[in-house]
């Protein structure tokens, strides 16, 4: 049984809907899941005349109407945009669409209906315009699903990395490590590999100091401090973590094959190695949240200037629904829809 995924059209005004039509204009898609996309159909109708593709939008009322058939797009249409909302604009309406179709395909994820959700990118902006004052999914879904430990995830066909920290300034990032968030997201990681299928997982913890501190000779010990404990916990239970690492080794070692996921400690130190692989391939992952939700998500924003225009690039959203597959709970592929 192929996983069901559930994609969001994000905000209609960029991108979203045109490398949508795109992607799903590939056969292997169809070869590796069932895609329903959760939107409005009207901007996917107009996202295929734009790209002129030969494909077909049918509006659903639920996952269970869906046929998943190539060359059919399956839409749960909440129908909340005009059908002439300018491209490449700050919508409210858009705003709060993305925000509603995301919101819809959670409720779809709880109930068991989809196994995954990929959302093509919504517009930070015009996302608070509309009244959800987030500052994007992650916090949404976090939310949404009642998370507090939840991590994000990047992933390249060569390499898969998850952070300690994200979105803050290095200084409070470093601060903010703890031993049990050390554990926490260790053990998230082997959590969601398990659950795609992985036997035994081998995670990597990369050091915050350089050379993982050498000994004391780089840093104040926070290696000793913030990292050993949690990695020896989560040994002590069974799982397969080795570290601190090197970081200037073990993002080489991980992509020639000795790992199978690296820890990175904070964003740059996990984000500049995917993205040097290719921008174009990498997919950001939200691991953690309750219910076993995976979400899934394309390297790149709304792309306003380039809106409507037909070159928009449909490989990152390739790889986010490849991802979604690959990471989707296999338990749950036996149940037919259909």
């Amino acid at each position: 049984m192929k996983p069901i995924i559930g994609i969001t059209m994000g905000d209609a005004a960029g991108v979203g809907p045109e490398i949508i039509v795109k992607a799903l204009g590939h056969q292997a898609v169809y070869d590796i899941c069932r895609p329903v996309v959760i939107g409005d159909a009207k901007m996917l109708e107009r996202a295929i005349r734009i790209t002129k593709s030969p494909l077909t939008v049918v509006a659903v009322a639920s996952v269970t109407d869906s046929k998943f058939e190539f060359g059919r797009i399956d839409c749960i249409d909440l129908d909340l945009l005009p059908a002439d909302l300018p491209f490449g604009e700050l919508s409210p309406q858009a705003g709060d669409a993305a925000f509603q179709y995301l919101k819809t395909a959670v409720e779809l994820a709880k109930n068991k209906e989809i196994q995954s959700i990929c959302t093509a990118p919504l517009n930070k902006e015009a996302l608070h315009k509309g009244g959800h004052l987030y500052p994007g999914h992650t916090e949404i879904l976090a939310e949404l699903t009642e998370t507090v430990n939840y991590s994000m995830m990047l992933s390249s066909p060569k390499l898969k990395v998850i952070h300690l920290t994200t979105h803050v300034g290095l200084i409070k990032a470093i601060q903010s490590i703890t031993p049990e968030r050390t554990y926490k997201v260790v053990k998230l990681a082997h959590e969601t590999l398990t659950r795609a299928g992985y036997t035994d997982p081998r995670i990597a913890v990369c050091g915050i100091n350089p050379h993982a501190g050498e000994n004391g000779l780089f840093g104040e010990g926070e290696e000793e401090e913030k990292l050993v404990p949690g990695i020896e916990q989560a040994i002590a239970e069974g799982i397969n973590v080795s570290g601190p690492h090197p970081a200037d080794t073990l993002f080489f070692r991980a992509v020639r094959g000795d790992f199978d996921l690296v820890v990175a400690c904070y964003h740059d130190q996990g984000h500049v190695p995917i993205k040097v692989l290719g921008l174009e391939e990498g997919v950001n992952i939200t691991v953690g949240l309750n219910g076993g939700v995976i979400r899934t998500s394309v390297d790149h924003g709304t792309a306003f200037d380039i809106a409507g225009k037909n070159i928009a690039d449909e490989r990152s959203m390739l790889a986010a629904i490849q991802s979604a597959a690959d990471l989707s709970p296999k338990e749950v592929f036996n149940r037919e829809l259909n």
